[in-house]
């Protein structure tokens, strides 16, 4: 199991993470993304590795 975690105030509203997830982890709220779906990560890090601010961190756990 993988825990998604979002830093709102690192997070630029872009958008990146929610089109790059295969898993459809995130949303986005407020102009800020959202991981709403954690359970269904399989820990790809595809969202981590295309944020263009670095706001996204996956750990196992």
């Amino acid at each position: 199991m993988y825990e998604v975690k979002v830093d709102k105030n690192k997070c630029v509203g872009c958008e990146t993470c929610v089109g790059v997830c295969p898993q459809g982890v995130f949303v986005m709220k407020n102009g800020k993304a959202e991981a709403v779906n954690q359970k269904s990560c399989v820990g790809c890090r595809a969202c981590e590795a295309s944020c263009p601010a670095d706001a996204i961190k996956v750990t196992e756990k």
